[in-house]
């Protein structure tokens, strides 16, 4: 068998960037020789991509306990179907969001509590667990403010309050401050090239 691909994670607050990032060190990777594969949480695959339209749909009324499970679901399909072949395969992949995502959110914003989210998720995954995971940091004011000047309505998780992002701030600072040998913490702030650029140096570590 040949070797196993990575799993490279991209978080951070909406706004911050990610999705940027993520297709700029995806294509910096396959001038470097690497088959890369770009994906998004929730969603990547169909089952998980359903999944997103129904949690993002901000005329449902959803629970935070049932929007973890839901996450988690949709976490789930995308590494029996797609996560793990691809690794299996020796693929490298970024993925834009992982389970970090669900500790911040739903542990640290919803309340539900870091712990008892990570446990459900590792029975979601499988324990799968990144290689390593960039965290894109930036103040939930300023994060805010990009979303909004991108024009369009804002989905269900985006309509929640200041409160609830201060938290999720706060809960990703925690998590990258526990596992510092897995995370990688940018300035979102800087722009999109040097963001690349700094984001390479990190992955270069595993090549």
């Amino acid at each position: 068998m040949g070797e196993r691909g990575r799993l490279i994670t991209i978080e951070g607050l909406d706004g911050t960037g990610k999705t940027t990032l993520a297709h700029g060190l995806c294509g910096a990777l396959a001038g470097r020789g690497v088959r890369a594969r770009l994906l998004r949480e929730p969603g990547g695959v169909a089952a998980s991509e359903a999944i997103r339209a129904l949690v993002t749909d901000p005329s449902l009324q959803i629970g935070a306990r049932a929007e973890a499970l839901l996450y988690a679901a949709a976490r789930a399909q995308l590494v029996q179907e797609a996560l793990e072949p691809a690794l299996a395969a020796g693929e490298w992949v970024l993925l834009d969001r992982f389970l970090d995502s669900s500790l911040a959110y739903q542990g640290g914003g919803r309340g539900l509590g870091v712990e008892a989210v990570r446990e459900l998720n590792l029975f979601a995954t499988g324990g799968l667990t990144p290689d390593l995971t960039v965290l894109l940091r930036l103040d939930p004011a300023s994060a805010r403010a990009r979303t909004d000047a991108r024009g369009r309505a804002a989905d269900r998780l985006e309509r929640a309050g200041g409160e609830f992002f201060d938290r999720v701030a706060r809960t990703y600072a925690q998590l990258a401050a526990a596992e510092p040998e897995r995370f990688c913490v940018l300035d979102a702030a800087l722009a999109p090239a040097e963001l690349v650029a700094q984001a390479l140096a990190a992955v270069s570590a595993l090549l």
